[in-house]
């Protein structure tokens, strides 16, 4: 299969998108690529990730048609069409919980907040809060698998693997 990458501006910073001929296997804000393309599953990691638009890459490709609606969604994102990025396909692998737990997410809707708790409840395993963070701290796709929508259960925001500055920006948005 083939991989693309491309990294653009967002009020947000840097934001890069690794796509396959699927779907987005990787997104988030930073211009470091490498460290993006170790967020995805060993099954799922393309042995090359050529740039978009670089040599050999092909405008009429699969993924060139993916890494398209992947931009065009979040450039809508930040016009204001704030579930645009759930309409793009994303793949990612682990075990059947996480897995779950991503579609799970994927459910949750712009300006809509859970707690950790309400989000384990969701996935069906209302005792498994910790495996629900840790789907969120495992995902490789942020914005597309909305994971910054997810808050500490006394209401504060946790962690986010870019920055509590960026989530806070991302939830002021989505208010």
């Amino acid at each position: 299969m083939t991989a693309l990458t491309t990294t653009f501006t967002t009020p947000d910073g840097p934001f890069s998108v690794i796509v396959d001929d699927v779907a987005v296997l990787a997104a988030g804000w930073t211009d470091d690529l490498a460290s993006l393309v170790a967020l995805v599953h060993p099954t799922l990691r393309p042995a090359e990730v050529p740039v978009a638009g670089g040599a050999g890459t092909s405008s009429g490709s699969l993924a060139r048609s993916v890494l398209d609606d992947a931009a065009k969604a979040v450039e809508a994102y930040y016009a204001g069409d704030l579930a645009a990025p759930g309409r793009v396909p994303v793949r990612q692998a682990s075990g059947p919980y996480r897995t779950h737990a991503w579609d799970v997410l994927r459910e949750v809707g712009p300006g809509e907040r859970l707690t950790y708790s309400e989000y384990a409840v969701r996935t069906g395993r209302p005792a498994a809060v910790r495996a629900a963070a840790g789907a969120c701290a495992r995902n490789a796709a942020a914005l597309f698998v909305p994971c910054h929508r997810i808050l500490r259960t006394d209401g504060t925001l946790g962690g986010f693997r870019y920055g509590l500055p960026v989530k806070e920006r991302l939830l002021a948005r989505e208010a």
